[in-house]
Order: structure tokens, then sequence, then C-alpha cells
């Protein structure tokens, strides 16, 4: 079983062995980062407070997954948009290459929805996942996301995808 924690910034390491291919990179968000190969220290400034370890937990909550071992084995970002903090939204969500397919990337989405809807008491939870990206899609399907809309974002289509907190309440597949 997972648990998640609040990102450090000694998660920067193990994040940015992750994203070394530049495909994958780019569908992850390279558009707000700016540059490639990517480095530890620019996840840590994007993340962190100016104090140290932790981000600035106002509207952006960067999440470490770990595992029963206590491996850090994931990552996904919870971002309030808008301003009555109803809606947020799932973002950057990357599981290890070297454990997938064990499960774990739905396993932070489900406790990342509690989180959500259970914790932060928000109305909706977007996320969007490249076309091409069948593996993610079928993921975020099984946790009870649903499609809402394809958008062009260059150079992949996009499908935007949302659960709504009543939709999450009665959702069986989503473990509470």
């Amino acid at each position: 079983m997972l648990r998640l924690r609040q990102y450090k910034n000694c998660d920067a390491e193990i994040i940015n062995d992750w994203i070394q291919d530049k495909e994958i990179f780019m569908k992850w968000g390279g558009s707000h980062f700016g540059e490639f190969p990517i480095s530890a220290r620019i996840i840590d400034e994007k993340y962190r407070m100016n104090n140290g370890d932790c981000v600035e937990p106002d509207n952006f909550y960067p999440w470490i997954a770990i595992n029963e071992e206590n491996k850090v084995v994931g990552h996904f970002i919870m971002r309030y948009i808008g301003g009555d903090n109803k809606l947020l939204r799932f973002g950057w969500v990357i599981v290890d290459d070297t454990i997938r397919g064990k499960g774990y990337g739905s396993q932070m989405l489900r406790l990342g929805l509690k989180y959500a809807f259970e914790i932060f008491g928000v109305d909706k939870v977007t996320i969007g996942v490249f076309e091409n990206n069948e593996p993610a899609h079928n993921c975020y399907l099984k946790v009870g996301f649903k499609d809402k809309e394809v958008v062009w974002d260059n150079p992949w289509n996009v499908i935007e995808m949302e659960i709504l907190k009543s939709d999450y309440e009665g959702n069986t597949m989503v473990e509470k």
C-alpha cells in the first residue's frame, strides 16, 4: 500500500532521473521548465519555499508516493484552479519507469482523490492525458475520471478528463 507525503528538496534527484528521455519530459510538462535535460536544481527551485525543504502550500501541492519498502515510486502535483478553491487539477503524474505495471499509478491517483475530495473539500478534479498515452488514459479511467474533451496541445492532442465529487462518492472502483 502506498502513502503520500509532501515533496522535499531531496526528491528532486529522484524525479530528475525519471525524466531524462526528452519525449517523456516534453509530455510531462517540459514547456513549464524551458530546458532539457532538466536538472534537479531547477525542479527544486520550482517546488520549494525560500526557507528550505517544503513547498509553499497555498495552492500548489507536489506529492511523493512511497511504497511499503519506503522507496519513492511516484510523484504528482495537485494545483487549485480558479479563485474559489473548488476545482483541483492533477498534473505531472509520474511513476518510476522501472516499476511500471504494478498499480502504483492507480494507487497514487486514488489517494490523491481521497485528499482532494475528503480533506481539501473540492467539487471537481481535472487531469489531462496525451492522446497517444493509452496506458495513462486507461489508468485514469480505472480510478473514475471521465473524458471531457480533446484539445490540441502542440505537439500532442490532450484528452481533458474530470471527476466530480458525486462521481467519486458513488464510484466503487475508488478505494476509500
